[in-house]
């Protein structure tokens, strides 16, 4: 995440708590009498083993926004059972993982990255027996849930914080990040990350996000074991993974030295080893500034592909060096990486939709140049996440950007009032094409955006080397981008040949196949709109008697193949 606006404020009397959350300027104390209770009991593992086939991780993951998906219960905000409602969709579209957004009891009541308590469910949302009902539901269709885990800061409203701030001689004083006065000289995300403290107190505490995040101490044993306490909670409810935000800012070391700080990979390890302590859980970190470092085994094991993102958008849009970058980056990243385009922070992009057709309704060439976009990550190695709605080619919302306007209610429907996301008018705006790009018109549509990413995730369910295989002999060929997948499967190798040609029609040489090997077409398709109408045959290998095996592609073609001997 990145800093986010200020959350609403009331006054700062006695615990935050008590004015629903919110606050304004600095955190706060409270009067000793009046102190809210805390929660650090321990928690031992207890693993209810995993309901999961085996290699579920493999498949692609859909980040979702809650209180944007589905709701239940007609009052314009989403909720629990309103996604478990939904899993029949995500299960036909292919989807084999959640990654929710915080669903944990917040102080902001919207993104839910101001943790008011790690062991609740924001009540809006529901309750932790409806979060069970959601892993069940879930479960039975091969689907698994990680939660989005907040480890850095948590809310001002926190118990933990408000004990904190109400004294210098509390016993929880040195679970935040505390100095009589503000140091100077620090600069964190453009601003002063020390905020002075509405409390008797006194001192300044350290927030780098927003005065309503105060950072953990976790130089701090105590605060790092209560993590773990926490993790245990909803691991031994049979939840099956985190995602982890923010995990290079967990530590500072000083005004030049509060961003990947070797301490962070070491927390972020033993995390790790915590999670490997649990069959078949999953765990992806949040980690722009240096996605490889947290990605590595000696850490995370997987982080989001951040330095990948930019590429599939520019190879679309015909740039040989997009496509070279995609070419060149499995080989050398680790194998955890995530790769992505788009996600709930505008810093991270906006919508692909926006960013390929901007303010436009409606997709040139049935969205040909969408489709390249999603053929360029969702067949790589790792683990590909979409974010909700990027199925269907859903915008941000009309008007101003930012990370609202990314997460806007899904478009299920043409709907004005609310695009079959609520029978009332919702808690926010719709997407700017929710009348034109919904899954009610996409489902009947075999060209439509949703019929591309099914057959997409089609393949990635149905082949293990696309899955979970090995990554050979890629190659940049102008703007065509080739790779072979490989994987051990009874009775020899699966091997599957994939051909994305975001260019003009072309012949291109393959490396590394036999002259002899078969070509049998998994999926043969050309995007644009003239290359369908001209290209009986998008995808075809070519006579053996070349110098080498080659394949003739047609425009703006994705071309998927079995590889026999």
């Amino acid at each position: 995440m990145r800093p986010t606006a200020a959350l609403p404020a009331c006054a700062l009397a006695l615990a935050l708590a008590a004015c629903g959350g919110g606050g304004g300027g600095g955190g706060g104390g409270a009067a000793a009498d009046a102190l809210p209770a805390v929660d650090v009991s321990t928690v031992a593992a207890a693993d209810p083993g995993s309901a999961l086939p085996a290699g579920w991780q493999h498949g692609a993951f859909m980040e979702v926004f809650v209180r944007s998906y589905q709701d239940s219960d007609g009052n314009g905000s989403g909720d629990l059972r309103g996604l478990i409602s939904r899993l029949d969709y995500l299960r036909d579209l292919g989807v084999r993982g959640l990654w929710l957004m915080p669903v944990t009891a917040s102080q902001d009541h919207d993104h839910g990255y101001a943790v008011a308590d790690y062991r609740a469910v924001e009540p809006a949302y529901g309750s932790l027996a409806d979060l069970d009902a959601l892993l069940a539901a879930a479960h039975a269709r091969g689907i698994g849930v990680i939660l989005d885990y907040v480890m850095n800061h948590s809310a001002a409203s926190n118990p933990l914080f408000v004990n904190s701030a109400a004294s210098a001689s509390s016993p929880w004083r040195n679970w935040y990040v505390w100095r009589a006065t503000d140091p100077g000289g620090w600069s964190v995300f453009g601003a002063d990350p020390w905020h002075s403290a509405v409390s008797a107190a006194g001192g300044v505490y350290f927030g780098a996000f927003s005065a309503q995040m105060p950072d953990w101490n976790l130089l701090e044993p105590a605060v790092v074991a209560y993590h773990h306490d926490n993790l245990r909670f909803w691991l031994n409810r049979g939840v099956d993974g985190f995602r982890f935000d923010a995990v290079g800012n967990l530590v500072e070391n000083g005004p030049a030295a509060w961003l990947d700080q070797p301490q962070d990979y070491a927390l972020m390890a033993d995390v790790r080893t915590l999670l490997a302590g649990y069959a078949g859980r999953f765990m992806v970190c949040e980690a722009p500034d240096d996605p490889q470092g947290f990605g590595a085994a000696s850490a995370c094991g997987g982080a989001f592909a951040f330095d990948l993102r930019t590429a599939f958008v520019r190879a679309a849009q015909g740039d040989a060096a997009g496509v070279a970058a995609i070419a060149a980056y499995p080989a050398s990243a680790p194998a955890g990486m995530a790769p992505f385009i788009a996600n709930h922070d505008a810093f991270a992009g906006a919508r692909l939709w926006n960013q390929l057709y901007g303010s436009a309704t409606t997709a040139p060439d049935h969205g040909a140049a969408y489709k390249l976009a999603a053929a360029g990550y969702l067949l790589l190695p790792g683990t590909p996440f979409l974010y909700y709605g990027e199925e269907i080619g859903m915008a941000d919302t009309a008007g101003p950007g930012g990370d609202a306007a990314q997460r806007s209610p899904m478009s299920w429907t043409a709907d004005p009032l609310a695009a079959g996301f609520s029978t009332v008018a919702p808690y926010r705006a719709l997407a700017a094409n929710a009348a034109t790009q919904n899954v009610a018109a996409q489902q009947a549509d075999p060209r439509s955006i949703l019929a591309f990413y099914k057959a997409l995730l089609a393949l990635r369910n149905g082949r293990v080397s696309i899955a979970a295989g090995t990554w050979e002999w890629p190659f940049a060929s102008g703007r065509v981008l080739g790779f072979q997948r490989a994987a051990p499967v009874a009775g020899g190798i699966e091997r599957t040949l994939v051909l994305v040609n975001y260019g003009p029609a072309t012949i291109v040489p393959v490396p590394g196949l036999a002259p002899a090997a078969t070509l049998t077409a998994l999926l043969s398709a050309a995007l644009s709109d003239t290359a369908a109408a001209g290209a009986a045959q998008p995808c075809q290998p070519q006579p053996p008697g070349n110098a080498a095996p080659a394949v003739a592609l047609a425009a703006q073609a994705v071309c998927v193949f079995a590889v026999g001997p």
